[in-house]
């Protein structure tokens, strides 16, 4: 009977201990809210974000706003509008919302999780799992915005990977994904197209490894040099090489080696008179230093 009792009273001290549960949690920033606990917001918070998502359903722009401090609805309007009109049909459907404040303060961070699908006029379609946090002021209005976002497997487009790699032949990375590389692939091309524009064959060999290795589209290799670059433009009038898109990817799980692939157009004009002009496909190699250390080249003739 005592041991009974004894638990009961364990029990009962211990739900009384949580019912007084009233903040939690630490806020870590350096300001002068640093070690502050956080406490619950009100529920009119709540209300605002669930007006917001509901008016975001139906393409309101200006039921939207009046959720948004004056600021901050001013600053944003015009984005919500063009997004919203850009928009066959969108959903915004949050099923956890939870407002939070660090004690003694005015603002609260409403935390909200939502599935959102969105449908645009072009016809594309992305699915996505968000979390995300409005920032209210002491009136329950939204003056600040965050989002994170977790792609539906499923969504048309947006997946941090995709595609597959196979190999010439079978190797420890056939099947794998690939990736998007952002390693300044982007940044180093666009400079070796405005060099390349400007005959600046010394800027040109910057771009490029040591040696590298020149497939040509005529189904030559060669090896390239830097010093190689200083006469490149020795017999030609003029060069215009235009790019059309670029793609850096790389496979994933793999070493930090990419391979760019360069959709574009050339046009050579040589002292003796004589043009040659191609619609490229080319897919440039960078090495560990980010070097160009390998490219493929394939061209088709241009057709205006």
């Amino acid at each position: 009977m005592k041991s009974i009792l004894m638990i009961i009273i364990i029990f009962s001290s211990q739900l009384l201990s949580a019912q007084k549960i009233k903040k939690a949690g630490i806020y870590l920033g350096a300001d002068s809210n640093k070690g502050k606990p956080y406490v619950f917001g009100q529920q009119e918070a709540v209300n605002s974000v669930m007006n917001v998502a509901r008016n975001y359903t139906l393409k309101d722009v200006d039921g939207m706003i009046e959720n948004y401090s004056r600021a901050f609805g001013a600053q944003v309007i015009e984005d919500n509008r063009k997004w919203l009109n850009a928009m066959e049909q969108i959903s915004m459907v949050p099923y956890r919302i939870i407002p939070v404040k660090i004690e003694d303060s005015n603002e609260t961070l409403v935390l909200t999780w939502s599935v959102e699908d969105r449908k645009w006029k072009n016809g594309s379609k992305q699915t996505l799992d968000l979390m995300e946090i409005f920032k209210m002021n002491q009136n329950n209005k939204i003056i600040g915005f965050s989002q994170w976002a977790r792609i539906d497997p499923k969504s048309q487009f947006g997946i941090s990977s995709g595609g597959k790699f196979y190999g010439k032949k079978p190797n420890e990375d056939t099947g794998k994904s690939l990736v998007f590389s952002n390693r300044g692939e982007i940044e180093v091309l666009e400079k070796l197209f405005k060099d390349y524009n400007n005959m600046d064959g010394v800027a040109c060999s910057q771009a490029f490894a040591d040696q590298a290795t020149m497939n040509g589209y005529d189904g030559t290799q060669s090896t390239l040099s830097k010093e190689d670059w200083y006469e490149m433009f020795d017999s030609y009038q003029s060069v215009e090489w235009k790019p059309y898109s670029i793609a850096p990817l790389k496979i994933s799980d793999t070493d930090p080696i990419s391979g760019a692939t360069v959709f574009s157009k050339e046009k050579r004009i040589y002292k003796d008179g004589s043009v040659w002009e191609k619609e490229l496909v080319e897919i440039f190699y960078f090495d560990l230093e980010g070097k160009i250390f390998n490219v493929v080249q394939y061209t088709r003739d241009f057709n205006s």
